[in-house]
């Protein structure tokens, strides 16, 4: 009863405990179902396919608990190394869309005739599906046929088939990735450019500021978050790249062109596997990667907000 009684002292005369506690308890409830679904739908499966790595399990019969027998036979594995070396040189050059795309926007953010239409152009290939894009360039580097071909044909006498050689196509199928890649990063960086301080430049314009000086000490101040958006989204697209790999080369030839995501599909979903359990420690092990590279970025700009 005395709680009861310094509960109604604490609360404002004529006003209930919902009324008292209303702005506090506000912004839970509207977030209430986003932390839910995202419970159920994010941290649940990673939960899921963690435990699951250590089993030995078909997808339909009981399970085989092994312990990390999975691990141990994955890191004995020469596939996941060509898997893991494939991912490290698609995360190596889809860096180059942050600036590629930094660029294209700094040209699009212009107020000429016909920019409109430019822009579209240049928005097109990330609207189309990753699908469209592996078959498009399918039949760009296609032997016989295909642009690149011919054309390395006409200035060497002898075309090369991308495809085809080990030495060759995974740096064919990161060209094919950028495409669309390039043209996520233009549209973050030409929404960032917008919310540009046109105080700001004009006032580095009165103090001689131009070109270089201009775009590194006062744009791309401006645009760190699109920045980190940028890189972001493309290390997570870097990583996974299963779309490309599936359509173009379905890991061929030879297995030369898998990466990580490929190589959990082929061995937990494929024909040749219904291992699910080594399927999930090769989705452990790609998870954790990508954690090492979002958890730096994160904690390099909180760095840089909070000036330490």
């Amino acid at each position: 009863m005395a709680h009861t009684a310094d509960d109604m002292m604490a609360r404002p005369a004529g006003k209930s405990w919902w009324r008292t506690n209303q702005r506090r308890l506000a912004p839970w409830l509207f977030l209430a179902p986003g932390v839910f679904m995202f419970m159920l739908y994010v941290i649940y499966p990673i939960i899921s396919s963690i435990w699951l790595s250590f089993y030995d399990w078909d997808g339909l019969g009981a399970k085989t608990w092994l312990g990390l027998d999975n691990y141990r036979e994955l890191f004995a594995d020469d596939n996941f190394y060509t898997s893991l070396w494939n991912n490290v040189i698609w995360l190596v050059f889809f860096m180059l869309a942050v600036p590629a795309g930094l660029f294209m926007a700094i040209f699009l953010n212009q107020t000429v005739t016909g920019i409109r239409i430019y822009k579209s152009l240049f928005f097109f290939p990330f609207v189309i599906s990753q699908v469209v894009v592996g078959l498009i360039f399918s039949w760009f580097y296609a032997p016989n046929f295909g642009l690149l071909y011919k054309l390395i044909e006409w200035a060497t006498g002898t075309g090369i088939a991308f495809l085809a050689e080990p030495q060759y196509v995974t740096y064919a199928l990161v060209a094919a990735g950028l495409w669309p890649q390039i043209a996520y990063c233009m549209i973050l960086y030409l929404t960032g450019l917008n919310n540009v301080s046109p105080d700001q430049v004009e006032a580095a314009r009165l103090d001689g500021a131009k070109g270089w000086k201009m775009l590194w000490f006062v744009i791309l101040p401006q645009l760190r978050p699109a920045t980190f958006i940028a890189i972001v989204v493309t290390v997570i697209g870097a990583l996974r790249s299963f779309d490309i790999v599936s359509i173009m080369t379905d890991g061929g030839p030879f297995g030369s062109s898998r990466v990580l995501s490929f190589y959990m599909y082929e061995q937990a979903l494929s024909e040749y596997g219904y291992r699910m359990g080594y399927g999930a420690a090769i989705a452990v092990i790609l998870f954790a990667i990508m954690m090492v590279f979002i958890t730096g970025f994160i904690w390099k700009m909180v760095r840089d907000e909070s000036g330490v």
